[in-house]
């Protein structure tokens, strides 16, 4: 195939990637690590493989923070275990519902019904809760965002010559 090709093909990858870190119909980093790993291989490319290992260990990274910061950051708003393991339960059941944006419905549903399971009377602890877990949602998709831009830059940078 043309390094050209290739190349463009990368790109398209790094950016898919980049754009999935918050379009949940997209996998994200995974794309990401797929471009990155495309043009070492696929081209003659003069990448060092430090780059691929890193990316690949803040890829792994990313994926467990997805699931952990907003159970951790459910628990510094007031919630309780009850609402961090809603928040892991829900994200899961919510990837499996075909609606938009089910993981994250079913994130902040599995938080807040995790929560008044603990104790039905207190909603604004719920609430608080579910907040909480919002918050950690956007810290896990800032970390991927910066990690699969990181990416698209190296390969960007590698391909001028200039790293």
């Amino acid at each position: 195939m043309d390094t050209t090709l290739i190349n463009i093909l990368c790109l398209i990858l790094l950016v898919l990637g980049m754009l999935g870190t918050f379009l949940p119909v997209l996998p994200g980093l995974l794309l990401s690590i797929c471009g990155l790993l495309i043009y070492k291989f696929g081209t003659d490319a003069d990448l060092p493989m430090i780059y691929i290992w890193a990316f690949a260990l803040l890829t792994a990274v990313s994926v467990v923070l997805s699931y952990v910061i907003p159970a951790k950051t459910n628990r510094k708003y007031g919630g309780t275990r009850w609402g961090s393991i809603g928040s892991i339960i829900g994200t899961i059941v919510g990837i499996f519902i075909p609606i938009p944006l089910g993981f994250l419905i079913g994130m902040f549903a599995g938080v807040f019904i995790g929560e008044l399971l603990h104790d039905s009377k207190d909603m604004n602890k719920a609430l608080r809760s579910t907040k909480g877990a919002f918050i950690g949602f956007i810290y896990g998709t800032g970390f991927s965002l910066v990690v699969g831009v990181a990416m698209f830059l190296v390969v960007v940078l590698d391909m001028l010559d200039i790293i």
